[in-house]
């Protein structure tokens, strides 16, 4: 699927690059396999020991691990319809999504605005807020677990929920850290090239699938990862804050590429950057378990009350 993210109010340089994009191929799969699969390991065998033991036992951290690369598999040709559907949910183009106004904290409420201004949500993407609604049926779940485990009720099948649930978050959380997932320039450049970064339609796979697999070890990694903690305020917020902060990695995957960073072995500069993009996916997916974990405890309102 292309990723064309028209929208209004453009410079004529933007819409440039917005017809170069139309003969761009669709997206890499962020991380590939082995990528998404360290960050989801990493993310569950550092979870803080207040976590309940069935999401931090091996077996558990094998099967969240498993389902790293999960919505990558959903996206193959034998079912078109799914893989349509679920193909804007790995990337947002912070580009024309940010000049629609702020990002609002509902999917529909942004759809609502992208289709007003003649544009269409599948172009510009969905990320922020698949991987929201994704954290918020761990929350669920992780409610109905400290409510079916107080009962002294069996637990096991809100225990599967939950590591689907986690294992699915982290795909897209995966997603998030890889900055060609969050702009325009998602594979080649676009528009104004005064530094004659590649246009060419290679960069992408390159950096995250070979060069990942290739060159990137757990040890590495996890030695890049932050402490836990709990993320405050509104996870929305949080998780757009983030999107932003690898945002700003952009260029740097491109000056990098432009030095021969992801051919072969690459560089020192290189595999210390991709090293670190791939612990701050562990980082937050972690934390971000965590949180649903502590969120779990608060009471809510029963919704059919007094109905």
């Amino acid at each position: 699927m292309l990723r064309l993210p028209p929208f209004p109010r453009l410079t004529a340089t933007f819409l440039f690059g917005l017809v170069c994009l139309t003969f761009q191929p669709p997206a890499a799969r962020a991380w590939g396999n082995e990528g998404h699969r360290m960050i989801n390991r990493l993310a569950a065998s550092t979870l803080p020991v207040s976590v309940p033991g069935f999401l931090r036992s091996e077996a558990a951290v094998n099967e969240i691990e498993y389902l790293g690369p999960e919505p990558d598999r959903w996206r193959s040709p034998a079912e078109p319809e799914l893989a349509a559907a679920q193909a804007p949910e790995h990337f947002i183009n912070l580009e024309p999504a940010d000049a629609l106004g702020p990002l609002p904290r509902r999917r529909l409420d942004f759809e609502a605005r992208v289709f007003a201004a003649g544009e269409r949500p599948e172009k510009i993407g969905l990320q922020p807020w698949e991987t929201t609604e994704v954290w918020e049926r761990l929350k669920a779940a992780l409610r109905e677990y400290r409510s079916l485990a107080a009962a002294g009720k069996d637990t096991r099948g809100v225990e599967a929920a939950a590591l689907f649930y986690a294992g699915w978050l982290g795909h897209y959380v995966g997603d998030g850290s890889q900055p060609l997932h969050t702009t325009i320039q998602y594979n080649g450049w676009v528009g104004a090239n005064p530094n004659g970064y590649t246009t060419g339609h290679q960069i992408h796979w390159q950096f995250e699938g070979p060069f990942v697999a290739a060159n990137e070890h757990e040890p590495e990694v996890r030695a890049k990862m932050t402490e836990p903690k709990a993320i405050e305020g509104d996870m929305f917020d949080a998780y757009v804050a983030y999107l932003r902060q690898t945002k700003t990695y952009v260029e740097r995957v491109y000056q990098l590429e432009k030095a021969g960073g992801f051919e072969g072995a690459g560089t020192v500069d290189s595999r210390e950057f991709t090293a670190e993009r791939l612990a701050a996916g562990a980082s937050m997916l972690r934390d971000m378990i965590y949180t649903a974990w502590l969120e779990s405890a608060k009471p809510v309102p029963d919704p059919y009350a007094g109905k």
